[in-house]
C-alpha cells in the first residue's frame, strides 16, 4: 500500500529502505483516486520513533492512506525538537474543522496521574467529542485506550502492583469480527504500563464488545459495537528492541524495576529479543483500515455534514412547528 507522507519527514527514509512503498506528493496529488486521510495524535514523548512504528503498521493494506500528524498545545513536548513538531505537526485548533476516515490516539508515559491531573486532559476531552463527528473510527492505544474508555464509557482506570511489562499470550474470543479476521487462537503481543482498566468493567460496559484477553495482562482488544471506538491496552506496534530499550531507560534512572516478561531468550538482556507479535500487528492495523475506516467511510465528507446539517435545521423548524 502506498503511504503518503511528507515528502521531508526522518521517517520516510527508514520506510523505503524497508521497501515500503511511499509514494511522493506531488505524484499523489495528480491521482484520480480518494486516499484515506488518517490522522495521529501522538502523545508519546519520543515521537519520531513512534511515527515510524505506527506507519510500519499502517503499511500493509492495499489502499492509499494520507496521514496527518497531530499534538496538543496545553503541553510542551520535551523530547522531540521545536523544528520537527513545526514542520510536521499542527494542532488541535489547526486541523478542527477538519474531518477524517481514520485517527489513531497513542498511549503516554501519563498513566500514573488522575485523568483530571494531565495537564492536556481538557484539550483531549475536546478531541475525544470532535472524534465523535469528525472521524468515522478512532483506534486508541495504551493510555489513550484507557482515557477513551474513561471519556466515553465512565470506565475507571485502577494501579497495578507492580508495571505490566513483557510479552504476553493472549486467546481470540469471537473471531467472527472483522477486527480479529486472520488471528491464531492464540498470540503474542506487548505491554508496557502501571495501570489498567479493570476486566469486569469492561465486560459490564453494554457498549463494548471484548475481542481478546490474556490471563496475566487482562483484556488486549475491545471495541464498540459499531466499530466506532477501537480499544487496545498493549503495543501492537512496537518494534523489535523497545521494550529493551524501556527497560535500560529505567534501569538508568535507578527505578525498580524486572526485566520485562517472556521477551529476552534465556531471559538474557544481552540476548537480541525475538519479534513475536509483528504479523498479528500488522493484521490488526489492516483489518482496522480495511474493514473499520474504509468500509464505513462517506465518500464524500463535506456532502455527509452539509446533509446532517439540514436535516438538523429541519427537525428544529418541526419541533417549533409542533410547540
Amino acid at each position: 500500500m502506498p503511504l503518503k507522507v511528507q515528502n521531508d519527514l526522518p521517517a520516510r527514509s527508514i520506510l523505503e529502505q524497508e521497501n515500503i512503498f511511499i509514494v511522493e506528493e506531488d505524484r499523489a496529488l495528480h491521482q484520480d483516486i480518494r486516499s484515506l486521510n488518517i490522522c495521529i495524535l501522538n502523545l508519546m514523548p519520543l515521537k519520531e520513533e513512534t511515527e515510524l512504528q505506527l506507519l510500519r503498521a499502517l503499511s500493509n493494506t492495499p489502499l492509499q492512506i494520507d496521514v496527518s500528524f497531530m499534538r496538543v498545545s496545553s503541553h510542551l513536548a520535551t523530547n522531540t525538537s521545536p523544528n520537527h513538531l513545526n514542520r510536521f505537526y499542527n494542532t488541535f485548533d489547526q486541523l478542527s474543522d477538519n474531518t477524517y476516515d481514520g485517527l489513531i490516539i497513542t498511549g503516554a508515559p501519563v498513566e500514573q496521574m488522575d485523568f483530571t491531573e494531565v495537564d492536556y486532559w481538557e484539550e483531549l476531552t475536546r478531541i475525544f467529542e470532535w472524534s465523535k463527528t469528525n472521524v468515522t473510527s478512532t483506534f486508541h492505544i495504551c493510555w489513550g485506550a484507557q482515557a477513551g474508555m474513561y471519556y466515553h464509557y465512565g470506565l475507571p482506570k485502577v494501579a497495578l502492583p507492580e508495571k505490566l511489562f513483557g510479552v504476553f499470550q493472549h486467546r481470540i474470543l469471537n473471531r467472527k469480527v472483522p477486527l480479529v479476521r486472520g488471528f491464531d487462537d492464540v498470540f503474542l503481543m506487548p505491554h508496557s504500563r502501571h495501570t489498567t482498566t479493570p476486566a469486569e468493567a469492561i465486560y459490564a460496559c453494554k457498549e463494548l464488545v471484548v475481542l481478546a484477553e490474556s490471563d496475566e495482562a487482562g483484556v488486549l482488544l475491545c471495541m464498540s459495537k459499531d466499530g466506532k471506538n477501537i480499544f487496545i491496552t498493549g503495543h501492537a506496534e512496537y518494534d523489535r528492541m523497545t521494550l529493551h530499550n524501556e527497560y535500560v531507560r529505567d534501569l538508568g534512572k535507578g527505578l525498580e524495576i524486572h526485566k520485562p516478561w517472556n521477551y529476552y531468550p534465556e531471559d538474557d538482556p544481552l540476548q537480541k529479543p525475538a519479534l513475536t507479535w509483528r504479523s498479528h500487528s500488522n493484521n490488526l492495523y489492516t483489518n482496522w483500515v480495511d474493514y473499520y475506516v474504509y468500509q464505513n467511510t462517506p465518500y464524500f465528507w463535506g456532502q455527509i455534514l452539509d446533509e446532517e446539517k439540514r436535516r438538523k435545521a429541519q427537525d428544529r423548524l418541526t419541533a417549533g412547528r409542533i410547540r
